[in-house]
């Protein structure tokens, strides 16, 4: 068996404003997303009901779990890393994603070299993968780690940055919808899978989590989730 921080509930923690998987209204209210319905769905199969935590920074995310003392799960676009895997175990990958850079419709760069230039800024989520990346990857950049998505990509939008690293899934998403006078300028093939976390001292929820997942998997929910929330059963 398993165990729960608060009986009969699986306990979720969650970092908002990555659309499509987890997103809310302007004012807080109504946090939905294809990570949302996902954890939402894997809850009512396992008989519990679906306790999902006000939102928390993203770089806050693992600790919780790994503290073991607050949530369940966490679910958030969280990729599987190495490092990562050190402090929480992870579910079966659910999603395949890789990186982007996007910038102003009006930009001239188009391509990484473009970006990787002394004197230019480059926004990411602190504590993601693509901040990892860009790190790394643009070196001469000027790398400025904010608290999420949103500061990224108003700041970028108003010319306080020249680009911003991104989940591609995400910045495609923001991109058509939100950010219009945005757009991706360069895909980064980065191979990324996501997971859910899960404390280490919780091995038996991993696995009946997994069961779920690969039932959610050939019994076709799992792209119908896909379609609703990407247009495509084949993800991202």
């Amino acid at each position: 068996t398993y165990t729960l921080v608060n009986e009969n509930q699986l306990t979720v923690v969650y970092s908002n404003g990555f659309p499509p998987m987890e997103f809310s209204e302007s004012d807080g209210s109504s946090t939905q997303g294809f990570d949302i319905d996902l954890i939402k769905a894997i809850a009512e199969k396992l008989g519990l009901e679906c306790n999902i935590l006000p939102t928390q920074k993203f770089d806050t995310l693992i600790p919780t779990i790994e503290a073991g003392d607050k949530a369940d799960v966490c679910i958030s676009a969280l990729t599987i890393t190495d490092e990562r895997k050190e402090e929480v175990d992870f579910t079966d990958p659910y999603l395949d994603s890789n990186q982007s850079i996007l910038a102003l419709n009006t930009s001239t760069r188009s391509s990484e070299e473009d970006f990787n230039q002394d004197g230019v800024k480059i926004a990411c989520s602190s504590g993601t993968t693509g901040e990892t990346w860009a790190q790394e990857n643009l070196s001469k950049a000027t790398i400025v780690p904010l608290d999420d998505y949103v500061a990224c990509f108003t700041g970028c939008e108003s010319g306080l940055y020249d680009g911003v690293v991104a989940d591609l899934p995400v910045a495609e998403y923001l991109c058509t919808n939100s950010y219009k006078d945005l757009k991706v300028l360069v895909e980064i093939p980065t191979g990324e899978q996501y997971g859910i976390a899960i404390s280490k001292d919780n091995p038996n929820l991993t696995s009946a989590i997994n069961d779920i997942l690969s039932t959610m998997e050939s019994d076709g929910s799992m792209d119908t989730l896909k379609v609703q929330w990407f247009g495509t059963s084949e993800g991202l």
